[in-house]
């Protein structure tokens, strides 16, 4: 295992940002999960669906797990069949469950390619895949497609309850550590 490396993603109109990463795999494997999301944009919306393109569709949940699969960074499977409304009727925490299964681990601090979940109702029921400091991808029901969104965004940082702004509760997991682990 090599000692460290940084990988840079340039961004249009901004300095390249660097990530020091723990060895040269992890930098690869982590690029690769974050160019793989971004072939997603565009892709429609639509509740347990992972085809990818104009034709196709895809939810937050698909779009991690064909993500992670299709870059080799945990074997194949398929989750489905499950209910797209759990986390607004439900308190069970599926989607955090199926993170840890996968082998990913809480972290405090997001890194490029890492996962971040958000509470939507009444537990973690939102994911996304950070693709720099600024922005995820995820494939959001509101805006009908996947699609690139700011960190700052109130629907991703805020809930409205009674007409008042509350912070929207979010979690960061290592999907890297998954493959670590294997």
């Amino acid at each position: 295992m090599q000692d460290g490396a940084r990988l840079s993603v340039l961004r249009k109109g901004r300095r390249a940002e660097r990530w020091e990463l723990e060895c040269e795999a992890e930098a690869t494997a982590r690029r690769r999960f974050v160019d793989e999301a971004l072939t997603w944009v565009g892709t429609p919306f639509r509740d347990c669906a992972d085809v990818k393109g104009p034709q196709g569709a895809v939810d937050c949940a698909m779009l991690l797990v064909r993500c992670a699969v299709d870059t080799g960074l945990v074997p194949a499977f398929d989750p489905r069949p499950y209910s797209p409304r759990w986390h607004v009727h439900r308190g069970e925490e599926k989607f955090i469950d199926f993170l840890v299964k996968l082998g990913a681990r809480e972290i405090k601090t997001p890194r490029l390619g890492d996962v971040l979940v958000w509470q939507f109702g009444r537990c973690y029921g939102h994911g996304a895949i950070l693709v720099n400091r600024e922005e995820v991808v995820h494939s959001y029901g509101a805006a009908k497609m996947c699609i690139v969104s700011r960190l700052d965004e109130p629907t991703l940082n805020s809930v409205a309850i009674r007409g008042k702004d509350y912070p929207r509760p979010v979690r960061y997991f290592d999907v890297w550590a998954a493959r670590k682990a294997a």
